[in-house]
């Protein structure tokens, strides 16, 4: 059984023979650029895995790896100009190295080019696939907005959160492997209990992201750390420390992230501490290992040989312990 590395290797070959830049420049540099920036790849590998466990071609599954790679980093696009954020994978973000309008138009290019990559199926198959992937999007986008409103709003729950983070991230790698199921023309079941995977893997992945946020490497992160503790977003971490913490450390809490301070140093540290001593910070850590053992559990239920199945679960084992 091939492992991660292989289909990480075939998808990032695929990749590098698709991309090139045209004129306008201005236009398609920023996304020959994006998408040269890396990243886990984590989606299109998905894709192809599920292909291949299934008893597909794990090669017929490439174009629509590259459409979910593709509409994931478009959403990165936009979502780093919502938040004003300046590094993304270690690197200066779209919308600083060129501008905003640039970010906008090159990411409405990108959304419209992993439609196209959807055209190489077979009508019946580019049908099924339409319909996941359109739902999807539409899905992403309302993550997004729960997100954003999530900043102004002081009533955010954990059921709250759990469904933002399902719609902003566990949907898309749940429809990435759920589009493998399909390519392989594996049984509705399947496509099913894949899917749910892929939700629960999704919402794993969501909470280690929001850990590593406050308590990652910079080294290691690629992404500036404490970058949501500054835009005062209402992740699990936050919600579970203004459950658990004192009455004290709720309201500094509170008062932290009502402001966006010049130098914001000193209230990622302080926010970092309450995090800790609430115990917030190790709860969202067995959480994390809550929603991976039950991706793994509903992974038991798959119709598919054990040994095509187990590199799912080196997969999920990666994503629970990752530090990037």
């Amino acid at each position: 059984m091939p492992d991660i590395e292989f289909f990480r290797g075939c998808f990032n070959s695929y990749l590098e023979n698709k991309l090139s830049t045209k004129e306008p420049h201005n236009l398609y540099d920023p996304i020959a650029y994006i998408m040269d920036l890396g990243g886990k790849r984590l989606r299109p590998i998905l894709t192809l895995i599920s292909a291949d466990v299934l008893g597909g071609k794990f090669e017929d599954a490439l174009d629509a790896a590259l459409a979910i790679e593709i509409f994931h980093n478009f959403s990165l696009v936009h979502d780093d100009i919502m938040d004003a954020a300046p590094l993304r994978r270690g690197e200066k973000t779209v919308h600083k190295k060129w501008d905003i309008n640039t970010g906008i138009l090159s990411g409405d290019v990108m959304l419209i080019n992993s439609y196209q990559y959807l055209e190489n199926y077979p009508a019946d198959l580019f049908k099924s696939l339409l319909k996941v992937f359109s739902k999807t999007a539409i899905e992403v986008c309302e993550g997004q907005q729960y997100d954003m409103d999530f900043e102004l709003s002081d009533q955010v729950t954990v059921p709250d959160y759990l469904k933002m983070i399902t719609y902003k991230t566990a949907v898309l790698i749940a429809a990435a492997m759920k589009m493998g199921a399909i390519i392989s023309r594996s049984s509705e079941k399947s496509q099913d209990v894949i899917y749910d995977y892929g939700i629960n893997l999704g919402i794993a992945f969501q909470l280690q992201d929001d850990y590593l946020d406050a308590f990652g490497d910079p080294e290691n992160f690629g992404k500036q750390v404490g970058g949501d503790i500054i835009e005062n977003k209402k992740t699990f971490l936050y919600i579970r420390a203004m459950e658990l913490g004192t009455v004290e450390e709720k309201n500094e809490l509170k008062n932290l992230f009502s402001i966006k301070p010049q130098n914001p140093q000193d209230k990622i540290r302080t926010v970092k501490q309450i995090f800790t001593r609430s115990g917030a910070a190790e709860v969202t850590r067995k959480e994390i290992e809550k929603y991976t053992q039950q991706a793994f559990q509903i992974l038991e239920s798959l119709e598919a040989p054990e040994n095509k199945k187990e590199v799912l679960k080196q997969f999920g084992n990666k994503l629970m312990n990752r530090e990037v």
